[in-house]
């Protein structure tokens, strides 16, 4: 599996595949973020936006190989392991915007809450927006394996779904991703800062449960 997920890797890093996203982050953070707004009002917005980011290099990977490298790959590896792997990195990924967001809000941020309000404590602060960071990339991970082959043979309706997917995981109220957007808002008002640990749970049994069904898929369709 270290193999494979090397290889779709270093498939992503060479496409540049993974450059248009992570330009998308970088813009709607840019538009989005203002230098010296409060830190948890800003990792909210930076964790909302990973999910939609996220799902859009799930896309990238299983869509890098060429159909025929794709099949020898699947021949010798199985297509179940090479979903895996392609949810693998594009997780990967996720978790390394989501890091890199994180320092790069911390550095242009003003308060950690709003003036106020007590302030709140820097540690617990950036923990908390690390977490809901994850939440979204999991679930972003999640809507990308449903709405990308092999669960979706037809590739045109691949991305407004995943729109539609990522914009309903962040409005649902039950939605783990909502949940962790909402705390660090909340904190940011009340200076009270938690950690969306109870988002965390749901949102990687949700991936696994997506992970499971295009994995199926794919040994059945290649079969």
């Amino acid at each position: 599996m270290r193999a494979l997920v090397r290889y779709q890797a270093a498939l992503l890093l060479r496409s540049y595949g993974w450059l248009p996203p992570v330009l998308a982050y970088t813009l709607l953070m840019v538009i989005a973020v203002s230098i010296g707004d409060p830190l948890l009002g800003s990792q909210a917005v930076g964790a909302a936006v990973l999910l939609p980011v996220t799902a859009w290099l799930v896309r990238v990977v299983v869509t890098a190989e060429p159909a025929a490298s794709r099949a020898c790959l699947t021949a010798v590896a199985t297509a179940p392991r090479v979903q895996v792997a392609a949810l693998l990195t594009a997780l990967s990924a996720g978790l390394l915007l989501a890091v890199g967001g994180t320092l790069a809000l911390w550095a242009v941020s003003g308060p950690v809450s709003n003036r106020k309000v007590p302030p709140a404590p820097l540690g617990a602060a950036l923990s908390a927006g690390l977490l809901a960071s994850a939440v979204c990339v999991l679930l972003g991970v999640a809507v990308g394996a449903l709405c990308n082959r092999p669960v979706l043979l037809r590739g045109q309706y691949g991305i407004p779904l995943a729109l539609a997917a990522a914009t309903l995981a962040l409005v649902a109220p039950l939605s783990p991703a909502n949940a962790a957007v909402r705390e660090l808002v909340d904190a940011s008002r009340s200076g009270r800062v938690g950690q969306p640990w109870a988002a965390l749970v749901p949102a990687a049994v949700l991936l696994a449960v997506a992970a499971a069904g295009a994995c199926a898929l794919a040994g059945r369709r290649t079969g």
